[in-house]
């Protein structure tokens, strides 16, 4: 992909699958509500599949991945939450203490909305895969998940495009090519990139789960 460089022996400050899986769910959260919007609903489906996939990764990514991926490096304490809000400066090349956790919930709303949708149904013509695998209670009110987190999403997306436009064009602190070309002059990673093949296993191994898991549901009903 041009532009997106990484050499595992040199520190970078946004490693390649941190920036691949940044850009893919950039580009799901709108495919997901157009196809819904325009009723395509296997291709919805298979969305959401592509999201479930990529968030799991991302999270475990944030435990043996790339020095600037890890939570151990941008995930702080109340207290420089804080701070940070208060104006004190934060010198460390990767997230801050509020993008953090920013980060984190929109990952972890991600997840629900996904997660949720495998339960779910359109009452007409498509159910989830895992629809007939709990009871109507289950899926009623996992279906009012699927339906507030996507609200949910929508407010922090907003929130996060806020912050980078604020970043970006008042603070004149460039986040979007950082997150493109994975570093930028003046910010660089605190240690060499881990190989972007291991995250490419992680995420076969969890497409890989997600398929048995749905080989294994029971039938969906067949409306036709």
């Amino acid at each position: 992909m041009s532009g997106m460089k990484n050499v595992t022996s040199e520190p970078v400050l946004w490693d390649i699958p941190v920036r691949v899986i940044h850009w893919a769910l950039a580009a799901c959260v709108p495919a997901a509500w157009w196809t819904a919007d325009q009723g395509y609903m296997e291709q919805h489906s298979w969305i959401g599949y592509t999201v479930l996939v990529l968030v799991a990764t991302r999270i475990v990514w944030g435990f043996v991945g790339s020095p600037q991926a890890r939570f151990s490096d941008f995930l702080r304490g109340p207290r420089a939450v804080w701070a940070y809000l208060r104006g004190a400066p934060w010198e460390t090349p990767g997230h801050n203490p509020l993008g953090g956790w920013s980060s984190v919930a929109l990952w972890l709303v991600l997840l629900s909305q996904a997660g949720s949708g495998l339960f779910n149904s359109d009452g007409i013509l498509f159910d989830g895969p895992f629809y007939h695998a709990a009871d109507s209670s289950v899926t009623d009110y996992l279906g009012s998940i699927h339906e507030t987190a996507f609200d949910v999403l929508l407010g922090l997306i907003a929130l996060h495009l806020a912050a980078v436009a604020y970043y970006q064009f008042i603070a004149r602190e460039r986040l979007l090519g950082p997150m493109w070309r994975g570093s930028v002059e003046g910010r660089h990673g605190t240690g060499p990139a881990r190989p972007w093949w291991w995250a490419t296993l992680i995420a076969g191994l969890f497409a890989a789960m997600l398929w048995g898991a749905i080989q294994l549901a029971p039938a969906p009903v067949s409306y036709w």
